[in-house]
């Protein structure tokens, strides 16, 4: 497995170009949310490798009405990602705006299910011709994205399942599916062939394993058994110290 550090969330005290050079320094590649305001030359510059960012900036992939503007800002943001070397581009079910739902939904019918299949698609493909991968983050909806549809992971994965496309995987994110779920080892075995990347943090509280409930051990052994040779990105808060942080998330997945 592969580890990756999301620099949005550590070293938060530094710029964040320091920030990337601190998580590459320290043997670990780079996750990114919005690269739009970031200094791309001074991130190259770093030597990092990234793993992933956001791979898109509006629209929503379950309305019909702005499906298409989902493809037209990842499409914007492909450039980007070719430029550092992105491989997997982060998609969420709906819109968001400072993490919240843009415009809150609180059933899910038919035509959001038909629609995020289908825009799905449509970013597989999108991808598949520049050579990059989307993944559908899962979320949950009890604590930090309320009005989300289709956000359960076990949704996101039928979603993912049911298109099939090798350039559009799952960014099974454990963190959300253990506020909105459970039963994550069960969930990791039953995801693995459509996975693209995993996400890590400890509940509660959103920090580096060791610092909650759940038994990261347990989920290491469980996808080391699976054959998961993927990535595996902290996308995590630093309890204390961010150096301390890391060295936390590294031994609990590699052994």
């Amino acid at each position: 497995m592969r580890l990756a550090v999301c620099a949005e969330m550590v070293f938060t005290d530094l710029p964040f170009v320091e920030r990337v050079r601190r998580v590459h320094e320290a043997g670990f590649d780079v996750e990114m949310w919005d690269s739009r305001n970031k200094d791309l030359a001074a991130l190259k510059a770093t030597g990092a490798r990234f793993s992933s960012m956001t791979g898109y900036s509006a629209g929503s992939l379950v309305e019909p009405d702005t499906a298409d503007l989902v493809l037209s800002t990842a499409e914007a943001l492909i450039p980007t990602a070719l430029e550092l070397g992105v491989e997997r581009l982060v998609v969420h079910p709906a819109e968001l705006i400072d993490g919240k739902a843009a415009r809150p939904h609180w059933r899910s019918d038919g035509t959001m299910w038909l629609t995020a299949a289908r825009t799905l698609e449509r970013l597989g493909e999108l991808g598949a011709r520049h050579g990059v991968t989307f993944c559908l983050e899962n979320l949950n909806t009890v604590l930090d994205h309320p009005g989300i549809p289709l956000a359960r992971a076990k949704d996101t994965l039928a979603l993912v399942r049911a298109v099939d496309h090798p350039n559009a995987r799952l960014m099974l994110d454990l963190y959300h599916a253990q506020l909105g779920e459970g039963n994550l080892i069960e969930l990791v075995r039953e995801a693995r062939p459509w996975i693209g990347e995993i996400q890590v943090a400890d509940v509660p509280g959103r920090c580096e394993p060791g610092t909650g409930e759940i038994n990261y051990a347990a989920v290491y052994r469980a996808l080391a058994e699976a054959g998961y040779a993927g990535t595996v990105g902290l996308e995590a808060y630093a309890s204390g110290d961010s150096d301390d942080a890391l060295k936390a998330f590294r031994t609990a997945f590699e052994g």
